[in-house]
């Protein structure tokens, strides 16, 4: 067992694990601790606790201290910097005609580095910028390419349903989101309806999976035969998980019934699959 404090830099952000020594560190404070990018300002989330060894992948860094007034001065600073720096940096992006767009910039505590972190098409060749930039801050500049959902998570919105996006809000990673996944729980695979702001799967499909699996585990599946409650034989042409309706096409009537999946017994299941024109139509909605 190891003594851990969790510290976060950004309000909906990865949680990242360091040494508090003797440091007690309560929720809520704002704590000074050395990362791989340098020196940084970060909000405690996790207070001292202890958590097996196999939950920590590397050496933990120590908290150098809790943040002091001077310290928070130095913070609000950074921000007026990175303010400045990002209307410079999309006025030097202008000049030199490059196809990128600036999404965020970011100031380490001690100064020692800006990063900018953009969206683009294709690759982009941003030397040049990066001595435009190093000669106007006279700092370390580092440039960072970053996908749709990293955009969508750092400049926030609303999505269909009206909330604020998953990413912005409360998900501190992302997780894999697959088109089975939309198969899976009864959606049209149409782009349109299964994508979000970003252009990619919703990541709400992922949050809700794992109540459709359960419902899959009891819910006869397009394809299966089933036994009615009289003892015909029939085929699901239609499953609703959520109210547990079955469309049901008998061996002896042409009109299909509607029964409740208690109502009837499995003979044999369906596999809910993906076929290769949907993969082809649909592949790049799961891209980050």
């Amino acid at each position: 067992m190891k003594e851990i404090v969790g510290i976060r830099f950004k309000s909906v952000g990865k949680i990242y694990y360091f040494s508090p020594g003797s440091i007690q560190a309560e929720i809520g404070d704002m704590a000074i601790v050395e990362t791989v990018r340098g020196v940084e300002c970060g909000e405690v989330v996790i207070a001292n606790r202890s958590i097996p060894d196999k939950e920590i992948s590397s050496p933990l860094k120590p908290i150098i201290r809790i943040a002091t007034e001077n310290d928070l001065k130095i913070v609000e600073k950074n921000k007026l910097k990175e303010k400045e720096a990002f209307k410079i940096c999309e006025e030097k992006i202008a000049f030199r005609k490059l196809k990128m767009k600036l999404i965020d910039v970011e100031c380490t505590f001690d100064n020692n580095k800006l990063l900018f972190y953009f969206t683009a098409e294709n690759r982009v060749d941003f030397r040049e910028l990066v001595k435009d930039l190093a000669a106007v801050f006279r700092t370390r500049i580092e440039l960072r390419q970053i996908g749709v959902r990293d955009e969508a998570k750092i400049l926030g919105g609303l999505g269909i349903c009206g909330r604020e996006f998953c990413c912005k809000g409360y998900m501190g990673e992302f997780q894999p989101v697959s088109i089975k996944m939309a198969k899976e729980q009864g959606l049209s695979l149409n782009p349109t309806k299964i994508s979000g702001t970003c252009g990619r799967l919703m990541c709400c499909l992922k949050n809700e999976q794992n109540a459709y699996e359960e419902l899959l585990k009891i819910t006869p599946k397009v394809g299966a035969l089933v036994v009615t409650p009289n003892g015909e034989k029939g085929k699901v042409e239609e499953a609703n998980l959520i109210t547990g309706k079955l469309r049901i096409k008998t061996e002896k009537s042409e009109v299909p019934i509607t029964l409740d999946r208690s109502e009837v017994k499995l003979l044999r299941d369906a596999e809910i699959k993906v076929n290769r024109d949907e993969i082809k139509a649909l592949k790049g909605l799961e891209d980050k």
